[in-house]
Parts: structure tokens; sequence; C-alpha cells
């Protein structure tokens, strides 16, 4: 520590373990401790209480998988700042891998304020995303439940799931549940769909229908369906726990909005898309933020939601949004060596918000609007990955300025941007006409 002046002199780090603890820290009179215990709720609640009574103020811990999560409440709870930080900032650390020398190397670099402090919500949006987290779980469940029913349907050389559009779609669930109830000729299966809705022919249909129906897979099929009702019925357990958590969260207070925007009655939900909640996100969004985000081309509630339960909406951790776009790792970061620029450092990030603005681009595809023209140029001139990452930033730094600023999205202003866009491109068309000595015209 000599020569770098000390910044946090009532710091501690620790070094995170699955059942060991080890911690160095300054104590009241200035001298380094050091201190080992077990991942056992109670030595954690002593440690906690260790670091309180010897005047730690700000402590600093591994992200070690999700070992450290519990000792994190822990200090949260009685006052004591945490932060979490990234192993790999001090791998380089010129000493012999042990618990004990990396607790010291954490306490001393975070004295010297050094270390790097992680995004982490508050309590009520990491609550939030644990329940998002485990619904996506389920569902990925039913998904592979889904599949084996396709499987089991093969293997019965039955074909109509080759027909319809979905077969986890209204018809296709009813014929499901009527070939698990005993049900295999073909005329009293079609008396179960619709067959005006379908693009085949009744006979084709039949034909469809016309399988090998033995005991064992109708047996599977029967259990098959019982996973799936019971992941569907997981997936709205979670989806109330998600609406209990969002009716939490403090209102974004706007006198004027609610001024001029007069409260509407609450329409209940008819309809829900496959694997979309069936609760009200959308109006739950615009309350807590002020404004309502569906309007941007890409985003939609589950992809909000997604983002909300990572970052939250306090802004002033990022005071700008190139901050917030480098904290999702979607702005570009330049290797400089001796003055000259040998490339882009390709990071890559688990983030489920950067994910979340990563897929919301790539269904921008397809889009009319001007990302989506932007989408398509780029994927043209420099490829398609280039092209998804640009317009992700584009929608992280849409999605910073409006929550911040709590301000509706306008879209006479991306109008504009395409009108600008198309004048520029007729004017270079113009000049390139105009070389080779022809002219353009406007048609009729």
């Amino acid at each position: 520590m000599t020569g770098i002046p000390v910044i946090n002199f009532h710091a501690a780090g620790i070094d995170v373990g699955s059942m060991l603890m080890t911690v160095s820290f300054t104590d009241t009179s200035g001298n380094q401790c050091l201190y080992e215990t077990s991942g056992f709720t109670k030595d954690l609640k002593e440690l906690t209480a260790l670091l309180h009574e010897q005047g730690v103020k700000d402590v600093a811990m591994e992200a070690t998988g999700v070992y450290w999560m519990s000792l994190y409440e822990l200090l949260e709870a009685v006052g004591i700042q945490v932060t979490l930080i990234n192993p790999s900032h001090y791998k380089n650390s010129a000493n012999q891998k042990t618990d004990i020398n990396d607790c010291i190397w954490i306490h001393q670099y975070h004295s010297c304020g050094i270390l790097r402090h992680s995004h982490i919500a508050a309590d009520l949006y990491r609550e939030l995303r644990h329940y998002i987290h485990e619904r996506s779980v389920v569902q990925h469940q039913k998904s592979d439940t889904i599949n084996r029913m396709h499987r089991l349907l093969t293997l019965m050389n039955i074909k109509f799931q080759h027909l319809i559009s979905d077969i986890e779609g209204v018809g296709g669930m009813k014929l499901l549940r009527a070939i698990a109830s005993g049900v295999n000729e073909p005329e009293a299966l079609l008396g179960y769909m619709d067959v005006d809705k379908f693009k085949a022919g009744r006979e084709e249909l039949l034909d469809s229908l016309n399988g090998i129906y033995k005991e064992q897979f109708v047996t599977l099929l029967q259990m098959k369906l019982e996973e799936y009702d019971f992941f569907v019925s997981q997936m709205k357990k979670y989806e109330l726990l998600i609406d209990e958590v969002l009716k939490k969260m403090p209102d974004f207070n706007c006198k004027e909005k609610e001024e001029v925007s007069p409260k509407k009655k609450k329409q209940p939900i008819k309809y829900v898309r496959k694997n979309q909640y069936g609760i009200d996100v959308k109006s739950h969004l615009k309350r807590i933020i002020g404004t309502d985000l569906t309007q941007v081309d890409g985003f939609d509630e589950k992809m909000l939601l997604d983002i909300i339960s990572v970052t939250g909406t306090d802004r002033s951790k990022w005071p700008t949004e190139q901050h917030f776009v480098s904290y999702l790792k979607l702005s570009p970061r330049k290797k400089i060596s001796g003055g000259k620029q040998l490339g882009h450092d390709r990071s890559k990030t688990s983030n489920p918000a950067t994910q979340a603005f990563r897929l919301a681009a790539r269904t921008l595809g397809g889009s009319k609007s001007h990302l989506g023209v932007l989408y398509r140029r780029l994927s043209v001139k420099k490829g398609a990955k280039t092209a998804n990452k640009a317009v992700a930033r584009k929608l992280a730094v849409l999605f910073y300025v409006l929550v911040k600023n709590h301000q509706p999205y306008d879209k006479n202003k991306s109008m504009e941007q395409a009108q600008k866009r198309q004048e520029r491109e007729i004017a270079r068309l113009k000049r390139t006409a105009q070389k080779l000595g022809y002219t353009i015209e406007k048609a009729a």
C-alpha cells in the first residue's frame, strides 16, 4: 500500500466460498485483522455483528456464484455498504492463490478505492428477478414437454402436428386430450377440430389422424399432458407473485400526466398469447416508470419487465447513457496500442437486460421503422451480429433517456429521421445519375 493513498479507512475484504468465508478488515484501532468463519447462517450473522462493532462501513467481496447473496443481504440490513466485485479484476496479483491472500488483496485494493462496484438492484427488484427467472425455467420445461409430445405423436405415426401452425394452440390441445382419453377413430378426432380454420383439406386431416394407437404411447401422452398442465399452473402462480411485487413498487408521481390522461377502467385480459403474461404488466410498468415504453418499436411487456428487474428505474447509477450502454456491454470497446487501433474487444455477457435488448433489436429485422431500416442496412454492410449490437445499443439509449426523463415516446421524431434518411438517399441517387448524364424524376 506504499505510495497509494488510502481512501476507505474503515474497509474490509471478504473471500467468499461455499462453506468458508475469509475476511480481512481494519478494526477500530487501525490494525489489520484476519477472520475465518463457516457459511452457516449463525456464523454469517456473527461476522456481520463483528464488522459492525469494529466500525467497518464498506465491504468488498467476490461475486462467487450465488454464495455471496446471503452475506450481502445481512450486511445490507445493518447499513454496511457492500461493493461486489468481479474476481478477474484482481486475478493478476503477484502472490500465491489462497483464500487468505485473496481477502488481503481485496481489502488493500478496496482501501485504496481501486475496485469497481458491480450493479446490484434494490431488494424489491431482486425479488422480482427471482420470480421472473423461475417462471422462465418452468417455461423451458413446458417447451421440453411439448417436444416430447411431438416425439410420441411421431412414434404413433400421427402427422396432424405437421398440418397445424401450433400444437399448443386451442385446437391442438383439444386433439391431444382426446387422444389421451382413448379416442382413436379419425372421424371422431376430427370432430374436436374446426376444419374450416385449417389450410389442409378434410381428407388430408383424416389421413394424418390415422395412426398406431398403442396403449403405451397413449399412457405416456396422458402423463406428458399432466406435466404440461402442472407447468402451466406453476407459471400462473409465478405471475401472481410477480403481480404482488409490482404492486409494492412505488408509483411515479407526475401531476401533469395525471391531469392530461383521465383514469380509465381496467379491461380484463381476454386472450393471452403463448408464454406471455396473464397479468396486466403494461399498466404496472406505466405506473412505475411514468411513461408507456411499449410504444417503442421492438419493446413489449415481457422484455421491459426483464430489463426493469435487472436495472431498476434509478438512473443515477449511470450518469449518462454512455455509462449505461457500457454496463450492458453494448458500446464499442476499441483496442488501441502504439497509437493504432488493433480491433475491438469482443466481451461476452450473460446479463438478462443485455439479452433483452438484443432480442428486441432482432425483432426489428422486418420492421418499417427507422430502426428496422438501420438494422437491414447494417446487416448488408457489416453483418447481422454488428447490426444487432448497434440497434440494441440505440434501443438501450432510448430506454435510458425515456426512463430518466419520464417522457413519452414521440413517433414523429423517428418518422422525421426516416424522412431525412430518404431525402439523403434521393440526393445521392440524383448526384450519381447526373454524373452519368441522366436525370431522375418522381413518378406520378
